[in-house]
């Protein structure tokens, strides 16, 4: 437990009502949007990075686990504190230090809301681009830790590609600057290390990010398949090609049918797969890519190739995608998200392969990904109240990222590792990899006290930490 005296001085820090420890407050924090649950013992909200780096040091004095948290929407259990201690949320420091038009870039602090990023820069022509589905809750600084996509990613890159530079505070207090405005700075790419260490390294409290002009023309298609195969020949046809949509995503037969049901976006529920296609640019270019695409899409099975006549048409069909994860809490009280990535030419087999793990184990899963990159979210429907059912959601899960694997591809794309997949990590990297992380991860926080239990298997963490609660050791 941590002492009466700890938060005292903590609430010193962050004033009486910038904490919470009642058990009542503190279940709100035990989760994120994974199946995973571990309580915290104290809940902090600093308004500054002293205030941060501030708690921090009390934190390192005391041995105290810290987990920064954002928005909590995080998708592989990353914001959950299994050895107790502080969670440290972002949520009052969500403000927009300043809107750098002529050199295209913004500097925020880690608990602004991703799309309230681009909705300071849409007055001036400009976007912030990285998209998570999420992005009306989760936070800039969350975005970092997990290294987040979405579905422009195809085009723009991940979030590390619009990063140039972060002021994170370390195990010790230390408060660090990395990178800045400037386009290439000299010396070790720390911005980038940090980005994806997923809160296992530092808390990041402020982010420098480049912002994109918006396109003169925008174009959303739509192209319906009677077989997920021919949808996922379309993807391999356009890459070979040369044809690169800056959204190109894929939703199967059972997410179509959720997803109308809930949002009346203009999806068929009788279709076995759409894609959705947005291509992006000058309006000449556009309009002349838009055919090709057109004709690719009837190439491979299309059965109807429909092009968004208006803005809102347009919208809405951004709508049904974004909100695909809620259309699923209809149908389902439970479910839970994977997040593989394959080579574009594996989509079509892997989601053969996804369809023999349901009959194998008696569950439905649907699919929703990021075609263009291969960034694949098998949804897996289950009921945690069944005795057993959650148990074999997880096992489904963990053999469609070993199929991921063997197919040539990643446990993850944009979700992160987390708690959820870090012992998968040796069938993805070797021990001296693995060794190589962990040493990083000691030379930035000797006693694991950030993030423990994260990111590396067990055995290769850091140390043993006690978990009071538990009343027995976790080995990290």
């Amino acid at each position: 437990m941590i002492p009466a005296s700890v938060k005292r001085q903590i609430a010193a820090i962050v004033g009486p009502r910038g904490l919470l420890d009642r058990p009542e407050d503190l279940m709100l924090y035990e989760y994120d949007g994974s199946v995973d649950k571990a309580r915290p013992e104290l809940v902090v909200f600093p308004r500054t990075t002293e205030e941060v780096a501030a708690v921090v040091r009390i934190a390192a004095e005391h041995g105290i686990p810290v987990v920064g948290r954002g928005a909590g929407t995080g998708l592989s259990g990353g914001a959950i504190p299994v050895a107790g201690g502080i969670v440290l949320s972002f949520a009052r420091m969500d403000r927009i230090l300043e809107i750098d038009i002529p050199n295209e870039r913004a500097v925020v602090q880690a608990g602004v809301v991703n799309l309230d990023i681009s909705l300071a820069a849409q007055p001036y022509g400009y976007f912030y681009a990285p998209d998570p589905s999420s992005q009306k809750a989760c936070t800039i600084g969350g975005n970092v830790a997990e290294n987040a996509g979405g579905p422009h990613t195809l085009a723009y890159g991940v979030t590390t590609n619009h990063v140039l530079g972060l002021e994170a505070v370390l195990a010790d207090g230390t408060v660090v600057s990395t990178g800045g405005k400037e386009v290439d700075l000299p010396g070790y790419d720390l911005t980038g290390f940090f980005t994806g260490s997923e809160g296992t390294l530092a808390l990041v409290t402020k982010v420098i990010v480049r912002l994109v002009r918006m396109p003169e023309t925008i174009k959303t298609a739509l192209a319906i398949y009677d077989s997920t195969e021919g949808a996922g020949r379309t993807v391999s046809e356009l890459t070979a090609r040369a044809i690169i949509p800056v959204a190109l995503e894929m939703l199967d037969g059972v997410m179509l049918r959720m997803v109308e049901e809930a949002t009346h976006a203009g999806y068929p529920k009788d279709a076995a797969a759409v894609l959705l296609i947005e291509l992006e640019g000058l309006r000449e270019a556009v309009e002349e890519q838009i055919e090709h695409v057109r004709e690719v899409c009837l190439a491979c099975g299309a059965r109807e190739f429909r092009i968004a006549r208006s803005a809102q048409e347009r919208e809405l069909l951004w709508k049904g995608r974004k909100n695909a994860f809620g259309a699923v809490g209809r149908v389902s009280p439970f479910y839970y998200v994977q997040d593989g990535v394959v080579p574009r030419t594996q989509i079509a087999p892997t989601l053969r392969f996804i369809g023999q793990v349901a009959e194998k184990y008696g569950l439905e899963i649907s699919n929703i990904f990021h075609a263009g990159d291969g960034n694949l979210h098998p949804i897996i429907l289950f009921d945690a109240r069944k005795p057993g059912d959650l148990d074999k959601a997880r096992a489904a899960g963990e053999e469609i990222l070993e199929y991921c694997i063997a197919a040539g591809g990643s446990i993850t794309g944009e979700h992160g590792v987390g708690m959820e997949k870090k012992e998968l990590m040796p069938k993805l990297f070797s021990d001296d990899t693995l060794e190589t992380i962990r040493d990083l991860k000691k030379l930035f926080d000797p006693a694991c006290l950030l993030n423990p239990g994260k990111l590396l298997p067990t055995g290769k963490g850091c140390l043993e930490i006690r978990h009071p609660a538990l009343g027995r050791d976790l080995v990290f």
